[in-house]
Formats: structure tokens, C-alpha cells, sequence
């Protein structure tokens, strides 16, 4: 990208997004008089009518070349008894995520019929490519390999990424940013309470022992991978509700069966990069993708500024002259924080009309059962 272009995009991109969605576009499309006409602000949605499909893989995923977006956003139609605690699992995402994925949607009682998309596309953050990978503002979890595949009679080495949702440490307990790796592996693990969490449940009126042995009041769960952080550990839990939420005292927690998975894949000395990343931009297919999540309650990062440069960033290195950022798509992205990747180029379609032709799929999350308020550990 020429000097000149930069320089416009950025001072398009500064005012754009501080003025919150006012909509500008970068000074030569503005000078050359070549304005699209603004495009009409439809209220679109999926076909309640529309055949339901199976749905798509939403943990697996091979990466080819060096390509960060990952998955498919996709939509529900719900049954009346739907919670979004239950539809979570159902679709291997987190409570929160499925939340700020649909503003305004009942996530107790969404309804009978009621469009719920599923975040089940996301953009990998910026770390390295291997090991675990762990972004606390989108709570998830990625496992990255290499692995042998036979391709027409031959081997081939493909590198392949797994996500999963994952619980993070509260507020006051947070789970910290930084390097690690996995220095022991344990099934059925015991816990011992650090002195603070002791008291603290003291404080409570919810004495804690010295050790909780293995069993359905460990909040552990059935498998843990300690961390060369001390204190800290990638773990199950017996309470699966609390995936996707900050409830843990900083320990990393999955769902049951993901936990089981990855304990079985993971070897001892593993690398573990934990990163904060609330705002993700990548190039797909020709496309450029914003993914914005709302910040840790605590942090201070400027999420304006986030954007702007790493859309900076990605136009200086893949952008060719004839594509334009359609700037009102970014603040709303930004805005909203939603946490699912929005096209932001120019187009005839709003982030309504992306999002209501999301793939739709058959809803089979079950029935909820009966389950207690999350447990930290």
C-alpha cells in the first residue's frame, strides 16, 4: 500500500470509529466522487421455512497455508424449553459467547422458534501456531498439531487447529496473559484449596477441606493438565454450566468430554500461550473479517485503536487497490462486540443480511436438566 493511501485509510478509519458509525469513506473515494449509494437498512432474519440442515464441525479444523479464519457461523430455530446454557454444549460453545452472540434474545426462556445464531466461526489469534493457544476475551481454547494424512496414496504432513470453550478466572482472580507449558497430567485428580480460596470460603460460610478427593464434588473434574505457572491448571469441572463464564479462581476449565479429549491428545512439556485479544482481523477468500468481543471487565484496552490498526495492518499487507472498507460496518462491529467475524469491505449487504443467510441447521440441543449455580475452584 503507497504512503498516501495508508495515511487516508487511517485518518478515515480515526474518524470513523471514534465518532461511533458516522459514515465516512477514505479521502480518494470521497475526491474522485466515486460514492456508492448508502445501502437501505433492511431488517433481515433467517426463513423460519427454510429446510434444516445438518450441522457443521465446529472443533476440528485443518489450516491451509496461513489462513486464520476457522469454522462457519450458523442458526438455530428454538424449542420453547431451549437454554442457552443448554444449547452451548450442544453446539461446543461457551455460555457468554452464545450470548453476546444474540443481543436481546431471553437466554432463560428464548422461545418458541426464535432465530439463535451459533458463533461457531472465529478468526485465530495473533501467537504462535502451536500447542495450546488460550484468548481469554473470546474464551477459547485452541490445540494446534501436525499430523501424517494419506492424500492420493501419498503422506502428507497438515497442521490442524482443535477449539474449545473454555472457563477463565473472575474478576479478582484472573487468569494470567503469558508463556507456559504442561508440566504433569492427572486423572482423577485431587484438589487442595490455596490458603485464599480456604478463607475465602470461610468467609462464606462454606468451609472447604484441606484435600477434596476425587468425585462429583471435585470441581476439577476428572482430568487436569498442570501448568508451569504455578497455581494453575487446564482442568475439567462438575459443573458445566460455568464453561464460557469467568468463575474459576484463575484454573482453566472445559466441558467434561473436551477435557477427556484433550487429556488423551496432550503430551507433558506441551507449550500454553495465553493471550488477550479482544479484537481479531483476518483475510478470508478475498474477504476481510472483523471479530470484536467485549473486553475483561478489568482491562483497559482501546478497542478503537485495536481496530484501526490491525485493519491498518492487514490492508498494508493483502489489500489490492479496488478494495475499500465499508467504515459503518466496522464501528458497528466494534460497537457491538458480538464476537463473531463480520465481512467489513464495501458490499450491498448489511450485517443483518450476512448474518440471516448464516447456514441454518437442526436444533438438537436436549432438554435442560436441573443443574446448580457454577462452582470456583
Amino acid at each position: 500500500m503507497n504512503i498516501r493511501r495508508q495515511t487516508q485509510l487511517t485518518a478515515a478509519l480515526a474518524a470513523t470509529i471514534t465518532l461511533g458509525g458516522c459514515a465516512f469513506l477514505p479521502a480518494q473515494q470521497r475526491a474522485s466522487g466515486d460514492v456508492a449509494a448508502p445501502v437501505a437498512q433492511v431488517v433481515a432474519a433467517p426463513d423460519p421455512r427454510a429446510a434444516r440442515l445438518p450441522s457443521l464441525e465446529t472443533r476440528h479444523f485443518e489450516l491451509r497455508g496461513d489462513e486464520r479464519l476457522i469454522g462457519e457461523t450458523q442458526v438455530l430455530f428454538t424449542r420453547f424449553e431451549n437454554t442457552f446454557a443448554v444449547i452451548a454444549r450442544e453446539y461446543n460453545l461457551g455460555y457468554e459467547e452464545l450470548r453476546h452472540a444474540n443481543p436481546g434474545v431471553d437466554h432463560w426462556l428464548p422461545g418458541e422458534d426464535t432465530p439463535v445464531y451459533l458463533p461457531t466461526q472465529s478468526i485465530v489469534p495473533e501467537a504462535p501456531r502451536e500447542g495450546i493457544v488460550l484468548n481469554l476475551p473470546s474464551m477459547r481454547l485452541l490445540y494446534f498439531t501436525r499430523e501424517t494424512v494419506n492424500v492420493d496414496g501419498q503422506e502428507q504432513e497438515r497442521r490442524f487447529v482443535t477449539s474449545h470453550p473454555v472457563g477463565i478466572g473472575r474478576e479478582g482472580w484472573a487468569t494470567p496473559t503469558g508463556d507456559a507449558s504442561v508440566t504433569q497430567k492427572a486423572r482423577d485428580p485431587a484438589w487442595y484449596p490455596p490458603a485464599s480460596v480456604r478463607a475465602e470460603h470461610e468467609a462464606l460460610g462454606d468451609p472447604l477441606p484441606s484435600v477434596v478427593e476425587p468425585g462429583p464434588d471435585n470441581p476439577l473434574g476428572s482430568f487436569a493438565l498442570k501448568l508451569s505457572m504455578p497455581g494453575y491448571l487446564i482442568h475439567g469441572t462438575n459443573k458445566p454450566s460455568g464453561v464460557g463464564m469467568r468463575v474459576s479462581h484463575g484454573c482453566i476449565r472445559l466441558y467434561p468430554e473436551d477435557i477427556e479429549a484433550l487429556y488423551e491428545r496432550v503430551p507433558s512439556g506441551t507449550s500454553v500461550t495465553i493471550v488477550n485479544q479482544p479484537v481479531l482481523a483476518a483475510w478470508h477468500d478475498g474477504e476481510l473479517y472483523l471479530e470484536v468481543h467485549r473486553p475483561l471487565a478489568e482491562d483497559e484496552q482501546d478497542l478503537n485503536e485495536a481496530a484501526r490498526r490491525l485493519l491498518e495492518a492487514a490492508f498494508a499487507e493483502h489489500a489490492d487497490g479496488a478494495a475499500t472498507l465499508d467504515l459503518e460496518a466496522v464501528a458497528r462491529v466494534v460497537r457491538e462486540q458480538r464476537g463473531i467475524p463480520f465481512p467489513v469491505l464495501r458490499s450491498e449487504r448489511t450485517p443483518e443480511q450476512y448474518l440471516a443467510a448464516a447456514r441454518i441447521v437442526e436444533n438438537t440441543a436436549p432438554l435442560p436438566e436441573p443443574e446448580t449455580t457454577a462452582q470456583v475452584e
